[in-house]
């Protein structure tokens, strides 16, 4: 703030009553700062002026002593060093407020320093497409997986001799730091990464990285049972971690295609299959399929369409290993959509016996005795 110029209400600044409580202040000049802040608004001076404004108002009324002077003798109160009573070089409360908004940690020398030495690998992820028989019986197949490789040159290290310097950039702290305004800044080192060293006499294979990129043929086994959605994890098959760093881990995801035939329900197997009037009527001896073969249904006479038959142990087995599902085996009674001269007559003459049988006997009773 200019000498001279008039200072807004604290609170006015704020924009917060006089009755606020700590949170709403805090809260409230938190969305300032981040609104305000100089690396959101490069070269723009009112901004800087308001975030200084919103620092000094903060700076008094999260104060208990500082805001009952205040509030009892206003601005004349509140003096006593930097402006208005905010002095930027011994303020610590900006990173506690800001916390992780656009990368405050760094900020008034609160930058974290990258941790030395071996860094984990990171989880890689690779989908593979299963058959409805694959994934009911287990698949073993070969995948082929772009992930990052120690070094063969380096051995992992970066380096052709093993060796490594301070960094000239940061000078071993991991962070550089500069001024922009009033505030002393400090940021992780790019050219170290905010590990504080470089590397010496850099691998001309992988550049000084000590990984490369490389294809890995690996022995995929799906076990019997994955269904559509299902995830396993191969421990250590991920990519190579940073500075000799354990491998992270590689996540299979599993799709399985649609059966024109077969259902899925949990670990059961579902499926209709169509017969005639006849053998519905007369009952019948039929092979069904399953996934373990074929089966021998017996049609009883007299079954109706949507009767539902179950071919125990015939569905899929459970992933812990420990039985299988059933198979549920629905019919439908089709109608024929032409008939021969015979059959028609046939089917007449068995309608008028039907009917005799009947005769006696309403509508009402009639659907009775089917559903009887």
């Amino acid at each position: 703030m200019s000498e001279g110029v008039s200072k807004r209400d604290y609170y006015e600044v704020l924009g917060v009553a006089r009755s606020a409580g700590e949170q709403d202040i805090k809260s409230a000049y938190r969305k300032l700062a981040v609104k305000y802040h100089p690396d959101k608004n490069p070269g723009d001076k009112n901004a800087e002026e308001r975030f200084k404004e919103a620092a000094e108002a903060y700076s008094v009324l999260s104060d208990s002593d500082k805001r009952r002077q205040y509030d009892t003798y206003g601005h004349q109160g509140a003096a006593g060093g930097g402006f208005g009573g905010f002095d930027p070089a011994v303020f610590t409360g900006f990173e506690d407020i800001l916390g992780d908004f656009f990368g405050f940690g760094d900020v008034f020398g609160g930058g974290r320093r990258r941790r030395s030495g071996p860094q984990p690998g990171q989880d890689l992820r690779f989908d593979v497409e299963l058959t409805f028989e694959q994934a009911a019986h287990g698949y073993e197949t070969k995948v082929r997986v772009p992930r990052m490789e120690n070094c063969e040159g380096c051995g992992g290290s970066g380096s052709t001799t093993g060796n490594r310097a301070t960094c000239p950039s940061c000078h071993g702290r991991g962070q550089v730091r500069y001024q922009q305004g009033f505030f002393s800044i400090s940021r992780t080192c790019s050219h170290c990464q905010g590990e504080g060293r470089i590397v010496k006499d850099a691998c001309p294979t992988c550049r000084g990285q000590g990984r490369t990129k490389k294809e890995r043929t690996l022995s995929l086994k799906i076990p019997a049972g994955v269904d559509n959605g299902s995830r396993l994890r191969l421990q250590g098959e991920g990519d190579a971690g940073p500075d000799g760093g354990r491998r992270g881990d590689l996540y299979v995801f599993v799709h399985v295609q649609e059966h024109e035939f077969f259902k899925r329900e949990d670990n059961n197997v579902y499926c209709t299959i169509p017969i005639s009037f006849a053998q519905a009527a007369l009952g019948d001896t039929l092979r069904v399929p399953t996934l373990h073969g074929e089966e021998i249904l017996k049609i009883p006479d007299g079954t109706q369409t949507g009767t539902v038959f179950r071919l125990e142990g015939k569905g899929i087995p459970s992933l812990d290993g420990y039985g299988r599902g059933d198979q549920y085996v629905a019919v439908t009674v089709t109608v024929p959509r032409r008939l021969t001269r015979e059959q028609k007559k046939l089917l007449q003459e068995f309608a008028e016996l039907s009917e005799a049988q009947g005769e006696d006997k309403t509508v009402f009773e009639k659907v009775k005795d089917i559903f009887n």
